[in-house]
């Protein structure tokens, strides 16, 4: 849609869950994922000023994506706290907010760090938010045990110990909200990622309301649709809204090798089926580079999926009406592009409509209405107003034109 003279209406909200108001975005909360870099790389690059470079390239190109947050996962270890923070500098300077979604390396052995347990971990929690509130700021995610069924005592898919994990999640939950309760930061913390199958065995619907109503899941699947599907049947059961810590494509064991072309079609299905996704809350693709899901190749060029995720990411928003030939407003009418993006007109036959800002896609939009003969228009202008010919033959028809031609 490279072509439409439109101006982008972008809000970000300090919650994503906002369904009470206009939308002017698909999710208010969006995020790339820079784990590769931000912590695969953290003990080889923390000595590297030059790497600065690197980081700023990295941030600029999420910021320019229409992200509202950059997710970092370097982590939380002393050692590594320079390097976070240049991370977290960098996202302050693109104005991005920063969703934490590092770690303490002994909990999973990152590094070869010797492991820990919980007691440890939580200790550790609170040192670290003690040492260093200035990382933080409002609108900020902060996750401290993301994948946590990954170290400590194990997943509870076999350790069989889910009410002793449920009960640690909320111990760190409540550690890091009294945290930013005394600091006097909105900074969110109960979006703990974890695999699916895990939330499903730990979400109950009371564990969900103690936090933040909310289940993060990290999920990789075969088809777009079964994305979507997996998040509203997971909203159901848990009770709460579902966001997506980790998504795209191409994972080889689950999609095998996929063309840039390819790739860029699973982004847009998949993006095309969340955003019918009423409980889907917010979504950080992973990631950014040096994966097999990568949006831009190790030259910091972006691929074509890059191009779909900033058309979802920044989209336009449509403003129009629909009106008969009298001039009068056509309630109910259906106003469409393609056929997942579509609306209603209101009683006085106002709309407004949501669209993927794509390049060089199909340019015209669809109205029809019961008794009128539907009407296909160019998306050339910011607002648009459409007037549709009534099919009514019925005998006050020609009166009805006939006195409006007297008013001309």
């Amino acid at each position: 849609m490279g072509g439409f003279a439109l101006r982008l209406e972008a809000a970000v909200a300090a919650s994503p869950s906002s369904s009470n108001r206009s939308r002017v975005a698909f999710w208010d909360f969006r995020s790339i994922d820079t784990m590769k870099h931000s912590r695969d790389l953290a003990r080889e690059k923390q000595g590297s000023p030059s790497y600065d470079a690197v980081i700023e390239k990295e941030v600029a190109a999420i910021a320019e994506s229409g992200a509202t947050h950059v997710a970092i996962g370097t982590p939380y270890d002393e050692e590594f706290v320079p390097y976070l923070s240049r991370w977290v500098e960098a996202a302050r300077r693109h104005g991005l907010k920063v969703w934490f979604r590092g770690n303490f390396s002994g909990w999973e052995g990152w590094f070869d760090v010797p492991r820990i347990d919980r007691e440890t971990h939580l200790q550790n929690l609170r040192r670290f938010l003690n040492t260093h509130p200035s990382l933080f700021e409002d609108g900020d995610v902060f996750t401290s045990c993301p994948e946590c069924e990954n170290g400590g005592p194990g997943d509870p898919r076999q350790t069989g110990d889910v009410e002793g994990f449920r009960n640690f999640l909320l111990a760190e939950n409540d550690v890091a909200q009294e945290f930013f309760r005394t600091t006097g930061k909105n900074v969110r913390t109960a979006w703990f990622s974890m695999n699916a199958d895990v939330a499903r065995l730990i979400f109950d619907p009371e564990t969900t309301r103690r936090l933040d109503n909310t289940v993060t899941i990290d999920h990789y699947v075969r088809s777009p649709e079964a994305l979507a599907r997996d998040a509203e049947a997971l909203s159901q059961k848990s009770g709460g809204s579902v966001v997506l810590g980790e998504f795209g494509a191409p994972i080889p064991d689950i999609h095998g090798k996929m063309t840039e072309a390819a790739q860029a079609e699973w982004l847009r299905a998949a993006l095309t089926a969340l955003q019918n996704t009423p409980s889907i809350a917010g979504l950080n693709y992973w990631t950014h580079a040096g994966s097999s899901t990568a949006l831009w190749d190790d030259s910091g060029k972006p691929r074509q999926a890059a191009s779909v995720l900033r058309a979802f990411y920044r989209p336009i928003l449509l403003r129009g009406s629909v009106r008969d030939e009298w001039g009068r407003g056509i309630p109910s009418a259906r106003v469409f592009w393609r056929t997942s993006f579509e609306t209603t007109t209101d009683t006085a036959g106002n709309f407004s409509l949501l669209l993927p800002r794509e390049e060089g896609s199909e340019s015209r939009l669809t109205i029809s209405a019961e008794k009128f003969a539907p009407k296909t228009v160019p998306i050339s202008e910011e607002v648009i107003r459409v007037s549709l010919q009534s099919t009514d033959s019925s005998w006050f028809t020609p009166l009805l034109v006939w006195l409006q031609s007297l008013g001309k």
